[in-house]
């Protein structure tokens, strides 16, 4: 993604740009993230078509994407976004907690999924888990995933999957297995015995080889194949 991860002692800030056609949510987002001393908002959008604007002029490191917006909304935003060289981390906010707009939102790449009515100093710590790489969903939006992981996958797809799981490597796989039950980078390591950097290259190959966005994408790969 754009920046290198910023450290408690790093001048670098997070750069975020908000799309939302409330200029209420703008604003209160605008307040609370303005006095944050490692973030900085780089720009607004008040649609998805303006979203790609404002990626392209503004290079956020993170957008915090809404769904519900006149002309493109946040679903297909996100995947355009996503498509540029240099794409954002997105994090969809929103006041709908529908299970397909958790599922959709996942799908099309975002890094996160949070309710509106999530407390500020959690979306200020989503944005900062984003940045090194790991996924962020609200406690609702995490039931609603489980509950279709469980439900939905096919023989099918349940197939794919673990042809997609085959071309790994040992390691790999068992790195997988782990994003699959929701550990960190820093968990991974600790349980298979490697560094911190060597988990991140193999989440890295991982992203490559099951053609995934983020991790959890990774961890809907490794459900559909039963393996958690």
């Amino acid at each position: 993604m754009n920046s290198p991860e910023p450290s408690p002692d790093s001048p670098i800030k997070i750069k975020v740009g908000i799309v939302d056609d409330d200029p209420l949510v703008r604003s209160a987002l605008g307040l609370m993230l303005g006095g944050q001393a490692d973030i900085e908002v780089v720009g607004e959008a008040t649609d998805g078509q303006e979203a790609l604007t404002l990626v392209r002029t503004a290079g956020p490191d993170v957008v915090l994407m809404d769904i519900r917006m006149p002309r493109v909304n946040g679903l297909e935003a996100t995947r355009r976004v996503l498509a540029e060289a240099k794409p954002p981390h997105v994090i969809v906010l929103t006041t709908f907690g529908a299970d397909e707009y958790v599922v959709d939102a996942l799908a099309a790449g975002a890094d996160g999924f949070l309710l509106k009515d999530t407390p500020p100093p959690e979306i200020v710590a989503a944005i900062r888990t984003v940045m090194v790489g790991e996924a962020i969903l609200s406690p609702r939006a995490t039931r609603t995933l489980i509950t279709r992981l469980r439900a939905e996958p096919t023989g099918d797809r349940a197939a794919a999957a673990v042809r997609r799981l085959d071309t790994l490597t040992e390691r790999e796989h068992e790195v997988a297995l782990a994003v699959g039950r929701g550990l960190s980078n820093a968990e991974i390591a600790k349980e298979l015995y490697l560094s911190i950097p060597t988990v991140k290259a193999h989440v890295s190959r991982l992203f490559d080889k099951l053609g995934a966005t983020n991790r959890v994408q990774i961890a809907i790969t490794v459900h559909d194949a039963g393996l958690v």
